[in-house]
């Protein structure tokens, strides 16, 4: 089975290489051809147009920045009709409408399939994909889902309900939020002279204490920001999503929004490469 991957990033390069160890032939594309040439040394086939990446494929992933993106790689792409089509870019609802509309005009069968995780889950294979489409489908999607992910959460039949997007924004608002959260503490310490291990200890084990913070914090305090897990622009980006699907649905998000605005002022003072935790940068002004 011939799976394409359009979009070779952080976490498409590393679900293209999960599937080739996997046994799968793929076939791989990103608008940068050198960020893609690595995958070459994995068995992946590099290919130099979107159009060559889907010939013959059996499905095709895309891991792109954003809706705009994968609906232009998409029509450029000009996939064969039949072809299951997994959609894992993490796009705003409004898209997946846009997208799920191009797959019928393509005949294409439609998977809303985001995924939960950064590098390292995706390096591992152990992503955890939230999923949408039709189950009479399924059976030609569930060995690449099983390549790179641990597990598996189907949310509906209709890829085009965007039902797994709407989770994965949810689940997106709480991920920005403790980064934001861990970065303006530790931001507090070293304005107040605090050293941030106390803070460490003094949650050390109890309710408010997880892992994620610690490894956020010591990535800050390590300066362990390159390269990135999920850089802040693309943070920004989900940031900014969540906050135009909470208007949308008449639901007002101020932390998801100020989240928003410190990715951006990350952004701004040149850390949109790094890591999300250096939102921490944010809190200074320069």
């Amino acid at each position: 089975m011939i799976t394409s991957v359009l979009g070779t990033g952080i976490m498409g390069a590393a679900m293209a290489r999960n599937l080739a160890r996997a046994g799968h032939p793929v076939r791989a594309w990103n608008r940068t051809r050198a960020k893609a040439e690595p995958l070459a040394a994995d068995g992946v086939h590099v290919a130099g147009t979107p159009a060559e990446a889907v010939e013959g494929a059996d499905v095709v992933v895309t891991m792109l920045h954003d809706g705009a993106a994968v609906l232009d790689v998409m029509r450029e792409a000009g996939t064969s009709p039949g072809t299951a089509w997994v959609q894992s870019t993490t796009v705003g609802i409004g898209s997946i409408g846009e997208l799920a509309a191009l797959a019928r005009e393509q005949q294409l069968v439609f998977f809303d399939a985001p995924v939960l995780g950064t590098r390292q889950p995706a390096e591992e294979g152990t992503l955890v994909v939230l999923a949408a489409g039709p189950s009479e489908s399924r059976h030609a999607v569930t060995p690449v889902f099983d390549a790179i992910g641990s597990r598996t959460v189907w949310t509906g039949e209709d890829g085009a309900a965007a039902s797994s997007t709407k989770l994965k924004l949810v689940a997106n608002s709480w991920v920005l939020a403790v980064t934001n959260a861990a970065g303006e503490a530790l931001a507090l310490a070293k304005g107040l002279d605090v050293d941030p291990q106390g803070f460490f200890d003094i949650i050390s084990g109890g309710a408010l204490d997880m892992g994620y913070l610690h490894s956020k914090g010591r990535a800050i305090l390590e300066d362990r920001l390159s390269p990135p897990s999920f850089a802040v622009t693309t943070a920004a980006k989900d940031a900014e999503l969540i906050v135009q699907a909470g208007r949308e649905h008449g639901v007002r998000l101020d932390v998801a929004e100020a989240a928003a605005q410190r990715f951006n002022r990350a952004a701004e003072l040149g850390h949109g490469g790094e890591d999300m935790a250096a939102a921490y940068f944010a809190s200074f002004d320069r």
